[in-house]
């Protein structure tokens, strides 16, 4: 699925709701912030086994990020509650 993500994106960030003007190059220093772009795959529903086309997104690491902010926060928290649990907290 990867590769056709990224032939359907030509190899450059899709953007993100943040920097929805983002086209940053696979492998090329990013233009805003210097580091070399990595793009990698995103859910936009946030759940790894929907894979539909439409669901998947080409992003570079700062889009990916800045897109999975919100739901990285939630799981920290749900991980640090159910430790909680185990340690009679």
């Amino acid at each position: 699925m990867r590769p056709a993500i990224l032939e359907r994106a030509g190899n450059r960030c899709e953007g993100s709701p943040d920097f929805p003007d983002c086209r940053a190059e696979n492998g090329k220093p990013h233009p805003d912030t210097g580091s070399r772009v990595v793009l990698t795959i995103g859910h936009l529903d946030h759940v790894p086994e929907n894979c539909e086309p439409e669901n998947l997104r080409a992003w570079c690491q700062r889009c990916h990020l800045h897109y999975d902010r919100h739901h990285h926060y939630q799981t920290r928290r749900q991980r640090r509650a159910t430790g909680d649990l185990f340690e009679g907290g």
